[in-house]
C-alpha cells in the first residue's frame, strides 16, 4: 500500500515563535493518522532544528527542507548541503518546486543531481513536476511533464525510486484565478503512474505516492484526495492555518 501525504511547504513564511505555535497547534489538534499516512512539514531552514524537537514523539509526522544544493560540499556561500540536512535529522526535502524552477532557474539536468545528492544521504526527494500555462493551452502537457521525469528521475534504479515521493504542480492553477479540476488532476496523476510503469514496472508505478499540489484547501482536498491516483497534496497558503492544514490531513484517503 502506497503512502498518503499531507505535507506542507511553508515556503518563506512565519517568524520562529510563529511556526514553533503552528506546530504545537496542530500536534495538539488530536489528529489520529491510520496506517499508511504521513503528515510532512517543510519548514524555512532556520526552524528545522526546533521542528524536530517538536515531532520527533509524534509518529507519522516527518520532517522536510525546502530544498538543498546540487553539490556535496564546497564554497557555495548561502547554500544548504544534503549532507547538512541529514545531521539534524531532516527526513524528506522538496525539490524542483516551480518557484526554484521559475525564479532560480533551476533545470532538470541540476535536479537530477539534487536527486542524488539527497538520495546518497538518506533524504527521501519530493520531486516537483508540472507545466506553465502556455503548456497548458497548447495541449502539451503529458509531454512537458514527461521530460521532467525522464531527465530528472529516469537514471535512478528501481529500488532508488522507491525513496522517492512525486508532487504534480498545474503551474496554471496557482495564483491565477484558474482552477484544476480534480478530473484534471486525476488525468495527470494516472499520466505520471503510466509514465513510471513504463519504465519502472507496474509493481513500482502502484507503489509510488504522487501528490497534488495545486494550491489544495478544505474545501477541495476530500474531492482530490478521493480520485484514484492522488495520493495527498503538497500544501502551500493552507498549511501555515493550522485549522486548515488539520483539516486536510483528515481528508487523506
Amino acid at each position: 500500500m502506497r503512502k498518503k501525504i499531507a505535507a506542507a511547504n511553508w515556503k518563506m513564511n512565519l517568524t520562529l515563535a510563529q511556526g514553533e505555535q503552528l506546530i504545537n497547534d496542530i500536534l495538539q489538534a488530536g489528529i489520529k493518522l491510520q496506517e499508511g499516512q504521513e503528515v510532512v512539514i517543510a519548514t524555512p531552514f532556520p526552524y528545522l532544528l526546533k521542528a524536530k524537537a517538536l515531532l520527533k514523539n509524534y509518529p507519522g509526522f516527518y520532517l522536510a527542507a525546502q530544498n538543498c544544493y546540487s553539490e556535496k560540499s564546497g564554497a557555495y556561500t548561502g547554500e544548504v548541503s544534503a549532507e547538512m540536512l541529514q545531521s539534524v535529522g531532516v527526513d524528506y526535502v522538496i525539490l524542483g518546486h516551480s518557484e526554484r524552477r521559475e525564479y532560480f532557474q533551476e533545470s532538470n539536468a541540476m535536479l537530477a543531481k539534487k536527486i542524488d545528492v539527497a538520495l546518497a544521504y538518506g533524504l527521501k526527494p519530493i520531486f516537483c513536476c508540472g507545466e506553465p500555462l502556455e503548456i497548458r493551452k497548447a495541449e502539451t502537457q503529458n509531454a512537458y511533464v514527461a521530460s521532467q521525469l525522464e531527465e530528472s528521475l529516469y537514471h535512478l534504479s528501481a529500488e532508488q525510486l522507491k525513496q522517492v515521493v512525486i508532487a504534480y504542480e498545474p503551474i496554471w492553477a496557482i495564483g491565477t484565478g484558474l482552477t484544476a479540476s480534480a478530473a484534471q488532476a486525476q488525468d495527470m496523476h494516472a499520466f505520471i503512474r503510466a509514465q513510471i510503469a513504463e519504465k519502472y514496472g507496474r509493481e513500482a508505478a502502484l507503489g509510488l505516492s504522487i501528490l497534488y499540489g495545486g494550491s489544495a484547501k478544505p474545501g477541495n482536498a476530500g474531492e482530490l484526495f478521493a480520485c484514484p491516483d492522488v495520493d495527498g497534496g503538497l500544501i502551500g497558503g493552507a498549511s501555515l492555518v493550522a485549522a486548515d492544514f488539520t483539516a486536510i490531513i483528515s481528508k487523506l484517503a
